[in-house]
C-alpha cells in the first residue's frame, strides 16, 4: 500500500469516528458537568503522552487535584475529556456502580477479548456476575488456608540458595538482586498454588511464560509503542497489529492455553480413574474443577449433552481466566515484595522491629491464623503500608454505560464558576480512578502520606480516606463488584515470605509468608548509601536503580544474628 493510500485510509477512519461522536452527542440530552482541569493545544494527543511517559502518574494526578479540585478533567486523544475522581464519596459511588453503570472501555474489552478470550475479565453485567460466582469458592479463605505450605516452601527454597551464596562469599554478606528472586518466588508459588504447575523458576529453569515476563519487565518504551497504545484508545483494531509488545502477549496467551488444556485433561483423568478416594489437587483450579465435576451428571439427554458442551467451554474459559489472573497476581506479589524490602532497607529501625516481632518463630513458621489475625501486628502493618504506597495497578479507567449523577464529599467549583455538590455524567463519558494518587494523597491521608509509617495502621484511621470502603480504605485491590478475587491469595503469599526471610531474607500471605521468612533470617541493606530507587515505566511499574536500563534492585544481604 502506498504512503498516500495510508494517509487517505487514516483520514477516512478519523472522519468516521468524528461523525459517530457527533451523532452520538447530538442524540444525548444529558451533558456532562464542565469541570476545571489542565489544558492542551494538541487536539490529537491532548495530554496522553505526558501521562503515558510519567514515571509517577499518581503525582501528576495529585498535583492537578490540588490545583483544580478533587474532581477534574483533562484532555486526552481526539479532543476527548477524561474525568478524574479523587473525592472519597465519588470513588465509593464509582466502584459500587462498577457492574451496573461504569464498565470497561471498548478498547479494554477488545484487548482482553483478543488476548485472553471472553472470560470473566472481558464479561460485563449478568455474565460477569455469573462467572464470578462460579470462581469465588476457589478464592475463599478456606481454600487459601490450605496453600500456606506452598508459599513457605518457595520461601525456603530461596533461603537455601541464598545460604549457599553467603557460604561461598569471602565476606559475611553478598549482593543479591532481590527483584529477580522475588519474581522467581512469586511465579513458582502462584504456579503451584494456583494450578499445580511448577515453573521451577527458583531453580533457574526457563519457559515461554518466564521469558515473556522477563521481556515485559525490560521492554523499553518508545514513541511508536506510545502512539500505538494511545491511538488504540480510539481505534481498538490497532491492537491487532503485530507489534513487539502484542507478539509477547500472544506468546504468553498460547503458553497459558497449553497449560490450561493439559491441566484440564490431567485433572479429569485423575477424577475419572478414581486413583484416590479423594480428589488430591488442592490448587485454586483443582478446587474449581472438583466443584464443576461434582455437579456433573452421567446420564443426560441430547439436549443436556449440548448444554454440557456449552458448559465445558465455560469451564475451560474459567480455568484460563484463573491462570491469567494468577499471572497478574504474580506481578502484584513480586513487585510488592521488592518494594517491601526496599522500604525496610530505607528504614532499618522498622526492619529491626519487624525482626524482633518474628523472633519467637525460631523453630516453626507463623500459621495461617497467625498471619491473618492480629497476632503479628507489625508484619501486617508493614504489608499494608507497602500496598498503600506502592500499588501495582496505578489507575482504573471505565466508561459510563448510561447517564449518572456522582455525589461528592466536598463541593467543588465547576468550570462555569458554580459550586456543585455532585456532577452529572453523560453516557459514554470516560471516568478514571487514580489508585496510586488516592493511596498517597496528602488530602486524604495527611501530611505524612508519602512516608513509610507502618504505625499508622495501629490505630483507627482518622483521615478523610476512611470514607473509602475498599480493603483497609485502600484502592490497591479495587472496591465494589469487581474487587480483586485474588486479594487473600496475594496477601497470604506476601506475608509468608517475611518471617523466614526477615527472619532470614526480608523480602501480604504469599507476601506476608515470604516476607516473614526472609526478614527473620536476613538483614537487608542498600549496596551503596547514596543509591536512588525510581519507578520504571512498564506494563506494571517496577522499582529499579535510577539511571539504569534494566530492573535490577541489588541489596546487600547478610545473616541475621
Amino acid at each position: 500500500m502506498s504512503q498516500s493510500s495510508s494517509y487517505i485510509g487514516a483520514a477516512v477512519v478519523v472522519s468516521l469516528w468524528l461523525c459517530s461522536r457527533y451523532f452520538a452527542s447530538s442524540h444525548n440530552k444529558v451533558t456532562t458537568t464542565k469541570l476545571n482541569g489542565p489544558s492542551s493545544s494538541n487536539w490529537l494527543l491532548g495530554l496522553s503522552r505526558l501521562i503515558s511517559q510519567s514515571p509517577d502518574v499518581g503525582a501528576v494526578y495529585e498535583e492537578w487535584a490540588a490545583q483544580y479540585g478533587s474532581v477534574f478533567q483533562f484532555p486526552f486523544t481526539f479532543g476527548e475529556k477524561k474525568i478524574v475522581l479523587t473525592d472519597p464519596k465519588a470513588l465509593v459511588h464509582f466502584y459500587t456502580s462498577e457492574r451496573s453503570i461504569y464498565v470497561k472501555t471498548e478498547n479494554d474489552r477488545y484487548f482482553i477479548g483478543k488476548i485472553f478470550g471472553r472470560g470473566v475479565l472481558w464479561a460485563e453485567g449478568e455474565m460477569h456476575k455469573r462467572q464470578r460466582k462460579a470462581l469465588t469458592p476457589a478464592f475463599s479463605n478456606a481454600a487459601i488456608r490450605r496453600l500456606t505450605a506452598v508459599f513457605y516452601d518457595s520461601a525456603y527454597k530461596v533461603k537455601s540458595l541464598w545460604d549457599a551464596t553467603l557460604e561461598a562469599s569471602p565476606e559475611s554478606s553478598a549482593v543479591i538482586d532481590v527483584q529477580d528472586w522475588m519474581n522467581r518466588v512469586a511465579l513458582d508459588s502462584i504456579g503451584i498454588a494456583g494450578f499445580s504447575h511448577d515453573f521451577e523458576y527458583i531453580a533457574g529453569q526457563s519457559s515461554p511464560v518466564t521469558r515473556a515476563f522477563e521481556s515485559f519487565q525490560t521492554m523499553p518504551t518508545s514513541f511508536l509503542s506510545d502512539m500505538v497504545f494511545i491511538l488504540s484508545m480510539k481505534f481498538p483494531f490497532i491492537l491487532s497489529l503485530p507489534t513487539e509488545r502484542m507478539r509477547l502477549f500472544w506468546e504468553l496467551n498460547r503458553s497459558v492455553t497449553v497449560i490450561a488444556q493439559k491441566l484440564l485433561a490431567s485433572t479429569r483423568r485423575e477424577k475419572e480413574s478414581n486413583v484416590a478416594e479423594e480428589f488430591t489437587d488442592k490448587s485454586v483450579i483443582g478446587l474449581l474443577l472438583k466443584s464443576e465435576m461434582a455437579a456433573g451428571q452421567l446420564h443426560m439427554t441430547q439436549e443436556e449433552i449440548v448444554a454440557q458442551m456449552v458448559r465445558e467451554v465455560l469451564v475451560f474459559s474459567l480455568v484460563l481466566f484463573v491462570l491469567q489472573r494468577t499471572f497478574f497476581c504474580y506481578e502484584t506479589t513480586s513487585v510488592s515484595l521488592t518494594w517491601a524490602l526496599i522500604e525496610l532497607c530505607k528504614h532499618t529501625d522498622i526492619q529491626d522491629k519487624l525482626r524482633k516481632e518474628l523472633s519467637r518463630f525460631n523453630t516453626s513458621d507463623p500459621t495461617w491464623d497467625q498471619l491473618m489475625s492480629s497476632e503479628l501486628p507489625y508484619l501486617d502493618a508493614v504489608v499494608q503500608e507497602t500496598l498503600r504506597l506502592h500499588p501495582s495497578v496505578v489507575e482504573t479507567l471505565r466508561v459510563a454505560s448510561c447517564d449518572d449523577v456522582i455525589p461528592l464529599s466536598t463541593p467543588i467549583v465547576d468550570a462555569a464558576g458554580n459550586t456543585v455538590a455532585s456532577i452529572t455524567v453523560a453516557k459514554g463519558t470516560p471516568i478514571l480512578a487514580p489508585i496510586r494518587s488516592v493511596n498517597r494523597s496528602e488530602a486524604l491521608w495527611g501530611k505524612d502520606a508519602k512516608e513509610f509509617i507502618p504505625e499508622r495502621w495501629f490505630s483507627n484511621i482518622d483521615v478523610p480516606a476512611k470514607e473509602l470502603q475498599g480493603y483497609r480504605h485502600l484502592l490497591t485491590f479495587h472496591d465494589g463488584p469487581r474487587t480483586c478475587l485474588g486479594k487473600a491469595f496475594a496477601l497470604a503469599e506476601f506475608k509468608a515470605c517475611l518471617p523466614p526471610f526477615m527472619c532470614v531474607f526480608i523480602a501480604n500471605f504469599c507476601a506476608q509468608s515470604v516476607l516473614s521468612v526472609l526478614v527473620r533470617n536476613y538483614v537487608f541493606e542498600f549496596e551503596s548509601p547514596d543509591v536512588v530507587i525510581e519507578n520504571h515505566v512498564a506494563i506494571v511499574p517496577r522499582p529499579r536503580i535510577a539511571g539504569e536500563t534494566g530492573t535490577r534492585v541489588p541489596l546487600r544481604v547478610k545473616r541475621a544474628e
